[in-house]
């Protein structure tokens, strides 16, 4: 599973602007929000390419920096972030 930044914030407990600032800060995204080191950090973060159609400019393209599982915990340390507490199950009530 790959979390866009707004979904990785909110997982950590911040915002989104908080979450670039931070990443930023530490080199792991450059000015475009892109992966600063695609090929280092390949296991813990990736790119997402995005296409569509314009009626007037015709087909535009984008890439949006996506977190994978694995990079959470890896992240969290980078940023020197908590991870959240894995909830109850709900299930286990006896």
């Amino acid at each position: 599973m790959e979390r866009d930044l707004a979904k990785t914030a909110k997982y950590f407990g911040i915002t989104r602007p908080t979450l670039i600032k931070l990443m930023r800060e530490k080199g792991l995204i450059n000015d475009k929000k892109l992966p600063a080191y695609p090929t280092r950090d390949r296991e813990y973060l990736g790119t997402k390419n995005g296409q569509w159609w314009h009626p007037k400019l015709g087909m535009q393209y984008s890439l949006s920096t996506r977190v994978k599982q694995a990079g959470l915990p890896w992240l969290a340390d980078q940023l020197g972030l908590e991870m959240p507490a894995i909830p109850a199950d709900r299930r286990d009530v006896a």
